[in-house]
């Protein structure tokens, strides 16, 4: 039995039966019994779809409900959990509407006695790992596609924020997806999480997470030669020029490095500042950074809320030691807030970093945390440089009034999404990954649903005759 914890407070708010190794091999293997017997995969895909958009209407019903259990469970405010679920909405109504895609295509040009066709049949057992920070949002990017696709699936939420997931799945069968199709196991990595890697019944698994665990999937997924699917998150540049809008850039900073309080795979936590603007932009950052109220998420000033656990604050707090052991100059934040009515909660206040280096540690880790580094830039090319100067490369933003330049720029950038003038959106109709290390494949778009596909070419010959190739002469 696991304990799961408030982050404001550390008030115990569920408790749920935690899985074995057990559990996770008979939920691999009642997702194996599912495919092989061809119930669902049979089914059509515009029936798939019909359930998909089911459960976005279910969603839409409970999301009161939902928005307030992620909020409880994260730590973030009740507005970003509302957005959650209104993502998690989006996503299933776009792949509800895809069942199209997967018909048959016709393959032109094969000439005129011969019919072909390309397809796409779903890959079978799928393992889904979500991680803590976006709990439903991450697994609704996983299920959505695996199902349209005709898949089965063993979800594995994070052990810390599991109990969104457990409502979707709750909705899944309400929705009608059958028995033995959509299957969940709560527990940790090392008991749950690993046979879904390695078992040679699970055909795909699709995990979003951190480098080093990613990393161990792929090794354990080489014994079966299954299909791998990551998203390992980023060190991502926010690249503001001196042309730019000085006043809006500011306000996007601090969007983009302290929403969720940073806990987000895609934070621009690595600004990047022309030298001519560098020091006022530092300044104002700074300013307004020591003004970001902390607080419970349900409370309507609250504009960001605590870490997700002690574990994770004083990752985060090793982190600004650091930095500082390292040069960089603390311009604001750096320690757990005043407040006693905090003191309880894992909470950190937001932090910037100035007179930063490439060569910092702080630079190129992901601290995953409300931390921003500033470097400064003088040229295009050294804007460049040091944008795609990091290990990851999943995103990134370019700031400046000049949108030959801004293009130029984002040409040149190697991540997987770069915004040009903002910073953070996404679209369920535009895939999302990185280069790099930060992982291998697309999620969203249509390529999230490839992603669970397997292409089979069927070429057929109208007209089949003799083609006496060989004994050619008679004896």
């Amino acid at each position: 039995m696991r304990r799961i914890i408030n982050p404001f407070d550390q008030s115990v708010i569920a408790e749920v039966e935690e899985g074995t190794t057990a559990d996770a091999l008979a939920a691999i293997a009642a997702a194996r019994r599912a495919f092989d017997d061809g119930s669902w995969t049979s089914t059509s895909p515009e029936h798939r779809a019909a359930i998909l958009n089911r459960v976005a209407d279910l969603l839409e019903r409970d999301k009161e409900d939902i928005a307030r259990t992620e909020t409880l469970d994260t730590g973030k405010t009740i507005v970003e959990s509302r957005i959650d679920v209104d993502d998690v909405v989006a996503v299933f109504r776009y792949y509800g509407g895809l069942a199209a895609l997967l018909h048959p295509k016709i393959v032109p040009g094969a000439g005129p006695d011969v019919l072909s066709r390309v397809d796409y049949e779903p890959v079978g057992v799928c393992g889904l790992i979500a991680p803590w920070n976006y709990p439903l949002l991450q697994m609704s990017w996983k299920v959505a596609p695996a199902l349209l696709a005709g898949n089965t699936i063993v979800a594995k939420p994070s052990e810390i924020t599991p109990l969104t997931t457990i409502k979707l799945f709750e909705l899944l069968t309400e929705a009608g997806v059958p028995d033995g199709v959509a299957n969940l196991v709560l527990g940790t990595g090392p008991e749950v999480g690993a046979p879904l890697s390695e078992h040679r019944d699970v055909d795909l698994v699709s995990f979003t997470g951190s480098l080093a665990t990613g990393q161990r999937i792929m090794v354990s997924a080489a014994t079966t030669v299954k299909k791998v699917a990551l998203e390992l998150g980023g060190k991502n540049p926010n690249i503001v020029f001196a042309d730019a809008d000085v006043e809006t850039a500011v306000d996007y900073a601090l969007t983009a490095a302290f929403f969720h309080a940073g806990q987000v795979c895609s934070a621009g936590t690595r600004l990047i500042v022309h030298e001519d603007i560098h020091d006022a932009f530092v300044a104002e950052v700074a300013r307004r950074t020591d003004l970001v109220k902390l607080g419970n998420g349900f409370d309507d000033d609250t504009e960001s809320g605590p870490l997700v656990s002690a574990e994770h604050l004083a990752k985060v707090e090793g982190y600004v030691e650091i930095g500082l052991r390292e040069g960089a100059r603390l311009v604001a934040g750096g320690k757990r807030p005043d407040e006693p009515e905090l003191a309880n909660g894992f909470f950190f206040r937001p932090t910037v970093f100035a007179d930063c280096t490439r060569d910092m540690k702080l630079v190129q880790d992901e601290t995953f945390g409300p931390i921003i580094t500033v470097e400064k830039f003088a040229t295009e090319d050294e804007a460049v440089f040091l944008g795609n100067d990091t290990d990851y490369g999943l995103a990134g933003g370019v700031w400046s009034q000049d949108l030959d330049k801004a293009q130029r720029v984002a040409k040149r950038l190697r991540h997987g999404t770069v915004w040009v003038n903002d910073f953070g959106p996404y679209l369920p109709q535009a895939e999302w990954g990185g280069f790099k290390r930060s992982g291998i494949g697309r999620e969203l778009g249509t390529s999230g649903l490839h992603e669970y596909c397997e292409p089979k070419h069927v070429y057929q010959n109208l007209k089949p005759s003799a083609q006496n190739w060989f004994a050619r002469r008679d004896t």
